[in-house]
């Protein structure tokens, strides 16, 4: 019988390395075939929580947050975008890129998770902001990525315009950094193991391997 897993998936919509992460552990878990049965749940992560709504350009954003030159971040964003397309993902990300609030990114994924359709929505979110570099702050962006991901845009459209779920993702943000985590993507397998980063899929593969051969209740 196959090793059930929770898996708790901590990320934002605006990491770049939260995609390539997630591309990686599906990859890993393709390979894995029968051997893991995973139960994935994404949980929010607002890398700018205080994020204007107008947003900001990437560039003038790295430099402002972590010191780097446009050339250190044309550089970085280059590596990104070679990481991304090993793992099927098409990152277009320019000078002029800007970063998002994703709050109501996260109240939608909150509301998926209730419909069974986290995964779907997480997916088309990821699209509409790395690769059609889309706002992913503007409701319409929004409700377009709800119907590709096969969910009700009038239902969408009712959440955005009123604070459902703020309360709920709010507690979820507060009860994963309450447990340490502090950068994203972080990846929590039966509350108990960590992998953070955006690995590659042969080290997700290899780190679940290792815990579906440890017995359940260990």
């Amino acid at each position: 019988m196959p090793r059930r897993l929770r898996i708790d998936f901590i990320s934002d919509i605006s990491c770049p390395w939260c995609i390539i992460g997630l591309r990686g552990l599906e990859i890993a878990l393709e390979r894995l075939g029968e051997t893991v049965e995973a139960d994935i749940h994404f949980q929010p992560f607002e890398l700018n929580p205080a994020m204007a709504p107008e947003g900001e350009n990437i560039v003038e954003h790295i430099g402002r947050k972590y010191g780097a030159t446009p050339e250190q971040s044309a550089a970085n964003r280059a590596n990104i975008r070679e990481r991304a397309a090993s793992v099927g993902f098409t990152m277009a990300m320019a000078d002029d890129a800007r970063i998002y609030n994703s709050f109501d990114a996260h109240r939608l994924l909150h509301w998926a998770e209730i419909e069974g359709r986290q995964a779907a929505l997480k997916h088309a979110l990821f699209d509409s902001y790395f690769t059609r570099g889309e706002d992913i702050s503007n409701h319409d962006v929004l409700i377009a990525a709800v119907a590709r991901a096969g969910l009700d845009a009038d239902e969408a459209r009712a959440i955005l315009s009123s604070d459902r779920y703020a309360a709920e993702v709010r507690e979820a943000e507060r009860l994963w950094q309450g447990r340490g985590i502090q950068s994203v993507p972080a990846i929590v397998i039966d509350n108990r193991y960590l992998i953070s980063g955006g690995q590659p899929p042969e080290s997700f593969e290899q780190a679940l391997r290792q815990i579906a051969a440890e017995p359940a209740d260990a």
